[in-house]
């Protein structure tokens, strides 16, 4: 596994969001936007990571940024997730795991012994020009919120 680097241009993309419209990445040229990658919907950690998002989207928003979120759930799924956590953010299914490819985020991961392949919990903040302005790859699904707002008011 070998992750994208900031000053890499990011992968173009267009993914199926919850409600099954197709959302390209192109769609957001001329603003900012974090992309995050997480491994399941409706679990424990990947809840906590995206209800700190969505209770900070106005800040967010204030500082330009828009957020996208991508796991391998189908369509469906991320439906249920985004109404039952009235999550205000769009979460895009990645199912054949293509896009984490191209970010370099798919790969070996262990779980209580057993090795698979699966989506790394990591986090890409896209400028403008679609260039890759952080990653942010160190932080717990409790704080990632803040430590992307961190950087968001260390470098506005």
């Amino acid at each position: 596994m070998s992750p994208l680097k900031a000053g890499d241009k990011a992968p173009q993309f267009s993914l199926p969001d919850q409600d099954g419209e197709i959302i390209n990445l192109s769609d957001y040229v001329g603003q900012r936007v974090l992309v995050y990658f997480y491994p399941k919907a409706m679990t424990p950690g990947c809840t906590v990571q995206a209800c700190g998002l969505r209770d900070e989207m106005d800040t967010l928003k204030q500082q330009g940024v828009d957020v996208l979120g991508i796991s391998t759930d189908k369509p469906e799924k991320l439906a249920r997730f985004v109404e039952k956590e009235m999550l205000n953010f769009t979460l895009l299914s990645d199912e054949d795991h293509h896009v984490c490819e191209q970010f370099g985020i798919w790969g070996e991961k262990k779980f209580m012994g057993k090795t698979y392949d699966g989506i790394h919990r990591i986090s890409f903040l896209i400028d403008a020009n679609g260039n890759i302005e952080h990653v942010f790859d160190k932080f717990k699904t409790s704080d990632h919120h803040q430590i992307v707002l961190d950087y968001l008011n260390s470098n506005a």
